[in-house]
């Protein structure tokens, strides 16, 4: 059968692969990878899913893996103990007051300004820095991923194809389910953090 004249559901081409692994990259993520594929000429929904996926295909293994990685390299070799903890250290008296006071917030909004340093590769090394625990720190890279997507999907398209995408009644119900869940997420774990 010619795959070219027929799109079955696993069929994709080399360009929607090019968006998800670029967006996969420490470097540019899907900030990156959605004016990639709008570039390519393709649906910008489509493009926003697999970035989206791509960006968040190394969170897990990032979150999973720092630690044994991390504390091998640091046993191993010097050079790795001194600048690992130097760099650990730093980042942590940087931005401990901000992620103790705010929580998942916190780590929702630092990935999902789409500007240079942040994002999910960084979120996650945050949320390991941290502790910030699984069940709090991969919700929040999620949708900070999600609404840098969206941010970086507006503003390469224009915001009105967003809008539009948003007219929709179940699109709009699932958003707000989405947000409620998370905000009542938050304040449980707020209010789990004050109790201590």
């Amino acid at each position: 059968m010619d795959c070219s004249k027929h799109r079955g559901f696993f069929v994709i081409s080399m360009n929607e692969l090019l968006v998800f692994f670029v967006s996969a990259l420490p470097v540019g993520e899907l900030r990156a990878g959605i004016p990639v594929g709008l570039n390519f000429g393709l649906n910008p929904w489509l493009v926003f899913t697999l970035a989206v996926l791509g960006n968040l295909a190394p969170v897990l293994p990032i979150l999973l893996l720092l630690e044994p990685i991390s504390s091998w390299l640091m046993k191993r070799f010097a050079f790795f103990n001194r600048v690992l903890g130097r760099l650990f250290e730093q980042t942590r008296v940087k931005h401990s007051a901000k992620i103790e006071r705010y929580g998942p917030w916190a780590l929702i909004a630092f990935v999902a300004i789409p500007s240079p340093g942040t994002g999910a590769w960084t979120g996650s090394l945050v949320a390991w820095l941290f502790g910030i625990e699984l069940k709090h720190a991969i919700p929040a890279i999620i949708i900070g991923v999600l609404t840098a997507g969206l941010l970086v999907l507006a503003v390469s398209t224009g915001a009105m194809s967003v809008l539009r995408f948003l007219e929709d009644p179940l699109t709009s119900v699932a958003l707000l389910v989405g947000i409620g869940v998370l905000i009542f997420a938050i304040i449980k774990y707020r209010s789990k953090n004050n109790a201590r």
